[in-house]
């Protein structure tokens, strides 16, 4: 993932916080953020996620014309790679992840994003076959640099 311009806006992370459950005032009343210690209204840690919704390549984006997880073509919404021999479906699995903060993420601020490729490395599955894995990290900085 690749985003030149990740706009963070008040009202975004207010119906992200909303949408995660999280009813801190931090995350929406910018009177009550005024008088903490960030002075702001910030993001909730993971609001970075969203950031997929400015990236018009994401792989999860419906295209038009294109079958897409979730797109009904398919039973699970995807298509079992012919190359396969095992019982996964050549797709991916999601994992892991966490999050490393250098400071708070405020309304107002440009974002950029850069995925960087890490390891990768591959084990005998249970069943059968190999597993394949792979590492990334995505990278977020203000448009400043920061």
């Amino acid at each position: 993932m690749a985003i030149d311009k990740f706009p963070v806006e008040a009202t975004h992370i207010m119906m992200f916080a909303r949408a995660i459950g999280d009813t801190n005032p931090i995350y929406s009343d910018a009177e009550y953020a005024k008088g903490t210690e960030v002075g702001a209204v910030i993001a909730p840690p993971t609001f970075v996620q969203a950031s997929a919704q400015f990236d018009d390549q994401y792989p999860l984006r419906p295209m038009p014309g294109k079958p897409w997880f979730g797109s009904g073509k398919e039973a699970t919404g995807l298509k079992k790679d012919p190359k396969g021999d095992g019982g996964g479906n050549g797709g991916g699995l999601h994992a892991e992840q966490h999050y490393e903060y250098h400071r708070p993420l405020r309304a107002g601020e440009v974002l950029t994003a850069t995925n960087l490729a890490l390891q990768t490395w591959e084990k005998d599955g249970r069943r059968g076959g190999k597993l394949l894995f792979s590492e990334t990290t995505t990278e977020y900085r203000t448009v400043a640099g920061e």
